[in-house]
């Protein structure tokens, strides 16, 4: 029962150090038009904003912590494969909430 509590606190400490760790954004595409055929959005084909962002950068730093894990030298004093067990059941979870979501 420790060592299984031990493990979720140390996926815990992992799922936060990743996702508080600054990232850099993504480079705007640059695509050069000409001015006349810039089309103005307007609010009927303006894109909605993105449905739960707190999830997908959840399972974005998921899929970070389980990367790190997979490659790490070393086996985190025995942790490695029920940490790595349980990222991926949080990471299904999650998909599965994105995917049923009716919002």
């Amino acid at each position: 029962m420790k060592v299984r509590i031990l493990t979720l606190l140390a996926l815990a400490s992992l799922i936060l150090a990743f996702a508080f760790m600054p990232s850099a954004p993504a480079a705007p595409n640059k695509v050069n038009l000409p001015a006349a055929n810039a089309l103005p959005a307007s609010p009927a084909t303006a894109t909605p904003a993105e449905p739960h962002p707190e999830i997908r950068e959840a399972l974005g730093a998921l899929r970070r912590a389980k990367e790190h894990m997979e490659h790490a030298a070393h086996d985190f004093g025995g942790h490695r494969v029920e940490a790595l067990e349980a990222t991926n059941q949080a990471i299904r979870q999650l998909e599965l909430c994105l995917k049923f979501d009716k919002d």
